[in-house]
């Protein structure tokens, strides 16, 4: 029997297409992306240094980090009185095995741009 395709994946639930939704309602908002952005750039920070690099409240911060932490795409741990969050290093693997099912490397081209993803 072959492996299913990505599409044949995406058009059965219970595949996690629910759990990719919620993945990319994650990744759609703007502040959720700066967040993503600067753990990449700075490995680790709590909610009080992401409030302010972003310019928001704590609570606007708190609840931008839970939907990223509920779409698996950052953990954190607990120092003190403070939480630190970094990126779940595999967050996106969902995604990736989705799209590669075979989980070779993933070649896409669409117009002059060429990525190419391999999964750690």
């Amino acid at each position: 029997m072959s492996k299913p395709t990505a599409l044949a994946k995406l058009a059965d639930p219970s595949r996690g297409v629910r759990e990719l939704a919620h993945l990319f309602k994650a990744l759609s908002d703007e502040h959720r992306l700066t967040i993503l952005a600067l753990l990449t750039e700075h490995g680790e920070l709590n909610v009080s240094d992401l409030g302010d690099r972003l310019g928001q409240s704590q609570p606007a911060v708190s609840h931008h980090l839970n939907q990223l932490r509920a779409a698996g795409l950052i953990d954190y741990r607990r120092s003190g009185k403070f939480n630190f969050y970094a990126l779940n290093p595999g967050g996106l693997h969902p995604l990736y095995d989705l799209l590669v099912p075979g989980g070779g490397p993933a070649r896409v081209a669409m117009g002059g741009v060429e990525v190419t993803a391999k999964r750690k």
